[in-house]
């Protein structure tokens, strides 16, 4: 039964989205069609709203909301320019320095906004205009601009983890983002080393002259506002000082303060930066606490129980087990986004992990750090489109530098599945684990 009712549950929802039904409707839908084989419709209806609110009645939800205004705010809050040129004071001597710079922004503004697509729009227009000046070759630039978004979605704070949290039945959401770090700064390295070599291969040079500690003073001062909201907000969590719903709340406050003293936050863009993050939270919430009743139909049909026996049939190596997860979570981050693949994915495949021993921490971070890479693949890809977009440049002409960057990134997937160390260094280190 489990079997049949996982096919029923991926066939209805293929089609369903294939028909452009919205994917909360569409993982409503096709889990309570899968679940009538063995329970009435009445029941099904009424146990499936009920699960809707239980889904959305977690406390540890209220995080997602606040992070999400508290990103919407400091894109707003004229943060990337001064980002950038603190990155580029300190890489700036490196061979394709605004390449480089890209990257280590990237980074920085993604893991202060949450966003990866605001971090590709943001950044990408703040460097697009040196790199035009300098003679880079467009569609290079977009590349690096797209291939280095999502690295701020592995560093805290991070509604993926958040998400993931959730779904895993409550895996400590400091735990989670500390092991964020290391996975989130091993992909900006990656992208990193990439391009420099193709710098090098270009002959696109760094800045020229000594390096500059004087500017580098002066870029540190005026980024360091923006920089202290990971400090305060990570190490308060960490910390024990206040919880992730609270340290949300506080990031609300210190981004809206930092706002109005740039000037770039008025009462009217207030308004609409309110209204647009209602909006995104509503379908975020809404889609977790859909996602609930498919948790329940799994549960219930015991579709994670028949995935595990399947894996462990075919080979009970660990290392070939999470190649093979790889390889479908891959896959399935080209269709899908972040925040439903995770809810779908993380009870199918956690109990199998968990039988040979894998901390739900380090998986949490395999997962996400899948997922991610299928915000830059095609046929979706949205941050990719969206560097794309920003660089003025084409799909055809930016495929050839994502290979480069798809190869460094891979690796470094390879070495967030296989070395636990990479993800549960300071989780353990700050006694978490």
């Amino acid at each position: 039964m489990a079997i049949q009712s996982l096919l029923i549950i991926v066939a209805v929802l293929a089609v369903l989205l294939v028909a452009g039904v919205p994917i909360s409707y569409s993982i409503g839908i096709s889990s309570l069609i899968a679940i009538l084989q063995t329970v009435p419709l009445d029941v099904s209806v009424i146990t499936g709203a009920q699960r809707i609110f239980v889904g959305m009645s977690k406390f540890s939800l209220t995080a997602i909301p606040f992070f999400i205004l508290a990103g919407n705010l400091m894109n707003q809050g004229g943060i990337a320019k001064r980002l950038v040129d603190f990155v580029m004071a300190i890489l700036g001597k490196l061979p394709g320095a605004l390449l480089v710079t890209n990257v280590g922004a990237n980074a920085l503004f993604g893991a202060i906004s949450g966003s990866a697509s605001a971090a590709a729009a943001a950044v990408g227009s703040m460097v697009e205009q040196g790199e035009e000046e300098q003679g880079y070759d467009k569609a290079l630039c977009a590349a690096t601009n797209g291939a280095s978004a999502p690295s701020g979605l592995l560093i805290p704070p991070s509604n993926a983890l958040i998400t993931y949290s959730l779904a895993a039945g409550g895996t400590s959401v400091a735990a989670l983002f500390l092991a964020g770090y290391v996975p989130g700064i091993i992909w900006a390295l990656c992208c990193m080393v990439a391009a420099i070599i193709i710098a090098k291969k270009k002959g696109y040079k760094g800045t020229p002259g000594k390096f500059d500690w004087k500017n580098l003073g002066i870029a540190t001062l005026r980024a360091l506002p923006s920089l202290s909201l990971i400090v305060v907000v990570i190490g308060g969590i960490v910390g024990g000082i206040f919880t992730a719903t609270e340290g949300s709340a506080i990031a609300v406050v210190y981004a809206l303060i930092l706002g109005i003293c740039y000037r770039n936050i008025t009462l009217k863009s207030f308004w609409n930066i309110v209204v647009s993050s209602a909006k995104m939270s509503g379908m975020v919430v809404f889609l977790i606490g859909v996602s609930n009743i498919l948790g329940w139909v799994m549960a219930f049909t015991q579709i994670p129980q028949a995935i595990s026996d399947a894996l462990l049939g075919l080979t009970d190596n660990p290392v070939i087990i999470l190649l093979i997860m790889n390889v479908i979570l891959l896959i399935a981050g080209t269709f899908m986004d972040v925040t439903p693949a995770i809810l779908i994915f993380t009870p199918l495949f956690l109990p199998v992990v968990q039988t040979f021993g894998m901390d739900p921490v380090q998986f949490g971070l395999i997962l996400v750090y899948n997922l991610c890479i299928g915000n830059i693949t095609p046929p979706v890809g949205n941050t990719l489109f969206v560097a794309i977009k920003v660089g003025r440049s084409s799909l055809s002409k930016v495929m050839p530098y994502m290979l480069w960057y798809y190869v460094a990134i891979l690796v470094g997937l390879l070495m967030v599945t296989y070395i636990p160390i990479v993800s549960l260094g300071l989780p353990q280190l700050a006694g978490l684990l």
